[in-house]
């Protein structure tokens, strides 16, 4: 298999949670392509070194390196033109380019501040030692102090959302009438937290909910098959 994809997993190495390993598994699914997984864990920096990252997702193209969830979408947008376009032009792209900040802070962001001490469950003990020491380095305080104010904070985080819920009254995705990958920039930080946590993020009325459940679906239910919670 010419496509190779680094995948940030747990104890469990057919669970990857990574949000932007996600965006990526979208990514390929839309364009139907198909990569070998290659399971990584947050303290085998050595495996992806080589291949100049220290962090996933790292994608192999005939053991070409490309790195970040952005630029592997970008590369296939390039590079396999003849398969349904990621973004729908240049405009589209250029749109997408600020909705993967938006991802990254809104979404991913807020997310971490409702499921962070969740995370180390999911891990075996030398990276969960890991992962909560550099975390708590980056927070200033322990994961649990983090999320302590959960169920206060997601009503924030629900109100965050209603830029989709207002675009939702006119379109099916945030793509339009079928989704792009700004619904798997968006849906990559869902994934994750389904995966990782049991805590519920949203209301099941919400249209937010409803979307969420269309990608949960898409491309044969690849993302619902994969383990995670019900949430």
């Amino acid at each position: 298999m010419s496509l190779k994809l680094f995948e940030l997993v747990g104890t469990d190495a057919a669970r990857p949670f990574s949000p932007y390993c996600w965006r990526t598994r979208m990514a390929l699914a839309h364009k139907g392509l198909s990569a070998e997984s290659l399971p990584w864990r947050f303290t085998e920096k050595g495996a992806i070194s080589p291949h100049g990252s220290e962090k996933v997702p790292v994608l192999l193209h005939h053991d070409k390196p490309v790195i970040d969830s952005w630029a592997i979408a970008n590369y296939f947008e390039d590079n396999f033109p003849d398969q349904p376009s990621l973004f729908g032009g240049e405009g589209g792209r250029a749109m997408a380019r600020m909705l993967n900040a938006w991802g990254d802070i809104a979404i991913v962001g807020g997310l971490s501040l409702l499921i962070v001490a969740d995370i180390p469950k999911n891990l075996g003990q030398v990276d969960a030692a890991y992962f909560r020491q550099s975390r708590e380095a980056r927070f200033g305080k322990p994961l649990e102090e983090v999320q302590a104010s959960r169920e206060t904070g997601v009503v924030a985080f629900r109100k965050s959302l209603e830029v989709m819920r207002q675009t939702f009254k006119t379109q099916a995705y945030l793509g339009g009438s079928a989704p792009n990958y700004a619904d798997y920039i968006v849906f990559g930080g869902f994934q994750w937290a389904r995966v990782v946590s049991p805590f519920r993020l949203l209301e099941v009325d919400d249209p937010v909910y409803a979307w969420r459940e269309k990608l949960l679906d898409a491309f044969d239910g690849m993302a619902r098959k994969s383990p995670g919670h019900a949430v």
